[in-house]
């Protein structure tokens, strides 16, 4: 049998001679594949995280056939395969408990199969890291292809934002400003097509954090699910990734030092979800780069935020596309020399090749760097005595009168007891006070969950209370907003700073001076630490167990310390 010769991986299943290749691709054409597929062109596997249980990616079917037809058009052998699909709105206890296991399904999918290159269909929130943390372990050729997000929600005469009008519209309910009634029709006036969340939550950050690292191809971050050119993107997709199996175009070219420190600029930018820091740190730990917590402060803490979207402002990501999308901020950053604008990206071309003739179409939505939307854009890394290892806030999303505060700590030990507690009348607190929510970090809950921004306490919202200081170990929703310190670090489940807090003590948090300091002596401290005990494990079976066994903090990325780095490409042993 005559194979074209290179050095591609499927050669190595589909061309042998004998048994072996006889093997491989008969069972294969049990699916009706034509003998010619075999003659050695580019084999790609399209990596689909489609599931009805995963509304925002439910879509894919239609997005995955897209992409076949532009690897057919250039030439290409398109394989589809199934994944393991995280939806934020469906999964308990968290989806971040189980990134890391769809990252490993990822990898071992990649590697044991024979693929020369892969497109990456993502959407919902983890499906995106999930994907790149497995797929850069392995270090093909890659592309990713982002689902879109909704159409802009109505209700009545107002639009309104995924995520960010389900945290209002509760706290309206529960200061009596709205009706039982109204929420609910406003239910139905949300999600009113195919996509994610349209606000600048995680997966519209993680779009536009895979564009930024060159990742996906441009305008991949706003196109709206819903419009005919979600499809046309991911036809062209398919025929580029083509070419980068031709060109050898691996991700470890493109996933450079550089294009990170693009990204954390472009996060800054449009005022991007907290959990992009988590989640870049963690696949630059799997593609080899060093990145740190502190970058995301040395790189973004003077970038303003140029982009009017919620939860920082009042438009949505259809508008955002029809302002001129990331394109538009990208060339607005380069033009200020804030962007490394040799950075490679997947259609072969420079970053800045691809945005210098971008237009912005609506200084309302895109501002420019000159009069930016809000002054603080990136992320504020904070430390001392109550996050020795780091903890982080959102200027952006937060009061700028409560950036300097100093208040009273009213500690939840659990999700569990601020649930209980938090609406009691008699619960001893006023707008000064801090809320203090433990065991919600990556061991503890367990899996990280987005309970940061725990809503206040009804007796302040109905006094008018809009916004406090409120600290945990957790992570919020990229939908939220509020002066919230998130995953401090180390975790209160592992004996952490924060699992020492008590009610009444001090907490001061200086967000320009990056501080964050409980003011209680080292002595009493140390009593605290003595007197402590580690909380019982979830569990002693299962990926859990093996998630509680290796998880990192969140100032590594929360990675599980097993993955870290990657088992390259190399063919896996024949099978017999």
């Amino acid at each position: 049998m005559t194979m074209k010769k290179n050095a591609r991986r499927s050669i190595e299943w589909f061309g042998k001679d004998g048994k072996d290749g006889f093997h491989h691709r008969s069972w294969m054409k049990n699916q009706g594949l034509p003998h010619h597929l075999f003659d050695g062109r580019p084999v790609i596997g399209i990596c689909n995280t489609w599931s009805e249980l995963t509304p925002c990616n439910a879509h894919f079917r239609l997005l995955a056939e897209r992409v076949k037809r532009g690897v057919y058009e250039k030439g290409g052998f398109p394989l589809e395969f199934p994944v393991m699909s995280l939806g934020e709105t469906l999964m308990r206890p968290s989806t971040m408990l189980y990134r890391n296991l769809v990252s490993m399904d990822v990898e071992e999918s990649i590697r044991a199969n024979p693929l020369d290159g892969v497109v990456l269909l993502v959407g919902c929130d983890k499906t995106t890291p999930a994907l790149l943390m497995g797929a850069a372990s392995c270090d093909l050729p890659t592309i990713v292809v982002s689902g879109g997000p909704m159409l802009n929600g109505r209700f009545r005469q107002e639009e309104i934002g995924s995520g960010t009008h389900v945290w209002k519209f509760e706290d309206m309910v529960r200061a009596g400003d709205m009706s039982m009634r109204e929420f609910m029709d406003a239910e139905a006036c949300m999600s009113r097509s195919v996509g994610h969340c349209m606000t600048m939550g995680t997966a519209s950050t993680m779009a536009s954090m895979s564009e930024s690292l060159g990742m996906a191809l441009p305008t991949n971050a706003a196109i709206p699910a819903a419009d005919s050119r979600r499809n046309v993107l991911a036809h062209m997709a398919g025929r580029r990734i083509v070419e980068m199996v031709e060109e050898d175009l691996a991700m470890s070219k493109i996933l450079t030092r550089e294009a990170f420190e693009n990204a954390i600029r472009t996060n800054g930018a449009i005022g991007g979800s907290t959990n992009a820091v988590v989640h870049l740190l963690a696949v630059a730990g799997r593609i080899g780069v060093d990145l740190s917590l502190d970058d995301w402060d040395t790189f973004g803490q003077d970038v303003p935020c140029i982009v009017n979207l919620m939860p920082s402002g009042k438009y949505l990501m259809e508008d955002f596309y029809y302002a001129g999308g990331l394109p538009a901020v990208h060339r607005e950053l380069g033009e200020a020399g804030l962007l490394h604008k040799d950075a490679l990206t997947a259609n072969g071309c420079t970053l800045w090749e691809n945005v210098k003739d971008a237009e912005c179409w609506n200084r309302d939505v895109i501002h420019s760097l000159s009069a930016p939307f809000k002054e603080q854009g990136g992320i504020a890394v904070l430390r001392g005595n109550l996050a020795p290892q780091g903890a982080i806030l959102k200027p952006s999303a937060a009061t700028e009168s409560l950036m300097r505060h100093r208040g009273k700590a009213v500690v939840f030990e659990d999700i569990d007891d601020y649930k209980a507690r938090v609406d009691d009348p008699d619960l001893r607190v006023d707008e000064t006070c801090v809320l203090v929510l433990k065991g919600c970090g990556p061991k503890g809950y367990p899996g990280f969950p987005e309970t940061g921004n725990m809503g206040l306490p009804a007796k302040l919202l109905k006094q008018g209370v809009s916004d406090m200081v409120r600290i945990s170990d957790a992570r919020m929703s990229g939908t939220a907003f509020g002066t919230v310190v998130l995953h401090t670090a180390p975790e209160a489940a592992t004996g952490g700073p924060l699992a020492l807090v008590r009610d009444g003590d001090e907490i001061e948090l200086d967000v320009p001076a990056r501080k964050l300091v409980l003011h209680v002596s080292e002595e009493e401290l140390e009593r605290r630490r003595t007197a402590w005990r580690a909380p019982k494990p979830h569990s002693e079976r299962g990926y859990l167990k093996l998630y509680l066994d290796h998880v990192m903090q969140a100032d590594t990325g929360a990675d599980l310390d097993i993955l870290t780095g990657g088992s390259g490409a190399e063919v896996p042993r024949e099978s017999h």
